[in-house]
């Protein structure tokens, strides 16, 4: 009787998160805690030298079997294109650092598969430079940070979705490294009583950089970071 209870308890419980989820009431406020300063940060400072890095956020196949950027990529390229034509016209130096390894293990890492959309967006084959060994934001961090290590430059911008900023920011500060944040987009979340699948997704996203910035806390506890 009490485990039958039990079973009844943890049902009703589960279909009322399902619902403060997919409906948006709960995911709202998740989004908002990941993403909110990101998304009203002041315009971009050029200096003489300047340094753009974008981040990774995956890849995936087409219909025709093409490997290209996942969706929520896309705007961060368009992002960095931006940041780079507004650059292009205060000064000559202007570099763009594509930061994304392999780690979903495809025919091609994340760098590799946005140079040619950078391209295309007039950004200049001298100026780009792809690092494509890193697999997880920290590692994002740590191999711009060498790379970085032997430039000089006056000005250094991180181009991510808002949702993530913070917890890029939280990984490059562990490298010495104090970029101006450049968020490219972010996650909207509609309330309402029926359920919606990108609520869901948003709530995932937001629950998968929580813990991100849980589990860092917790590394740089044990000395891991």
């Amino acid at each position: 009787m009490l485990w039958r209870r039990a079973r009844k308890a943890i049902a009703i419980a589960a279909l009322a998160l399902f619902w403060l989820l997919s409906a948006g009431w709960l995911t709202a406020p998740l989004v908002a805690s990941v993403q909110g300063d990101a998304e009203h940060a002041p315009p971009p400072r050029f200096g003489e030298r300047n340094v753009i890095v974008v981040l990774g956020g995956g890849t995936r196949y087409d219909q025709s079997g093409r490997l290209v950027p996942k969706p929520d990529v896309m705007p961060r390229l368009e992002k960095t294109a931006s940041l780079y034509a507004q650059c292009k016209q205060q000064t000559q130096h202007c570099e763009v650092i594509v930061s994304g390894g392999n780690p979903q293990r495809h025919t091609a890492s994340e760098a590799q598969t946005y140079a040619p959309y950078l391209l295309q967006a007039h950004v200049e084959a001298a100026d780009l430079v792809l690092e494509d060994a890193s697999r997880t934001t920290y590692e994002n961090a740590e191999y711009v940070a060498r790379i970085l290590r032997s430039e000089h430059y006056d000005s250094l911008m991180l181009v991510t979705s808002a949702y993530h900023m913070p917890r890029a920011l939280m990984d490059f500060r562990r490298f010495g490294l104090m970029p101006q944040q450049s968020a490219s987009d972010g996650r909207t979340v509609r309330c309402g009583l029926l359920p919606r699948r990108p609520n869901l997704a948003a709530a995932n996203i937001a629950l998968h950089e929580l813990i991100g910035m849980v589990q860092f806390h917790v590394y740089r506890a044990l000395g891991w970071f």
